[in-house]
């Protein structure tokens, strides 16, 4: 994975909605100097992944419902790898299921984290991603903890 500031935090956000991804990194650009990498599917993630040369993003943000490979099934070959599975995997999804959100945990997310209905809270949710206290969240939060949300 190429970036061109050294040293920097690096997130990968995998995301199939181009506007989603566009706003996003809108946020992120907002909110905190990192390094976003965008992926559009879980094929693209997991060969970005298993084919970077030493360097690996600091986190990943992970859409559930991709087309050719879904959330579920990366965050599962994520976790499964020795080499990728202390990367802390924030899933960023629609969908506010209780049972996506107890197997997301179960197969071992570290954050999840239901898509803002607007920019302002996107922001908001961001800039607490940025203050959390990560040794809280790795390898894996309490469960009362998982779900993060601004109210």
């Amino acid at each position: 994975m190429e970036t061109n500031k050294k040293n920097s935090f690096m997130i990968l956000l995998a995301d199939d909605d181009a506007d989603d991804r566009f706003l996003f990194k809108e946020a992120v650009d907002e909110t905190k100097d990192v390094v976003l990498v965008t992926v559009k599917d879980g094929m693209e993630l997991m060969n970005k992944l298993t084919k970077a040369n030493g360097e690996l993003p600091d986190a990943i943000f992970l859409d559930l419902n991709m087309p050719f490979k879904n959330g579920h099934e990366c965050l599962r070959e994520i976790k499964d790898n020795e080499k990728l599975k202390s990367i802390p995997v924030i899933i960023y999804s629609t969908s506010t299921n209780k049972a996506q959100i107890d197997s997301t945990y179960k197969d071992g997310a570290n954050l999840y984290i239901p898509k803002p209905d607007s920019f302002s809270l996107l922001k908001k949710i961001v800039e607490k991603v940025f203050m959390l206290e990560w040794k809280e969240y790795k390898p894996q939060p309490s469960k009362d903890k998982f779900v993060l949300s601004i109210q």
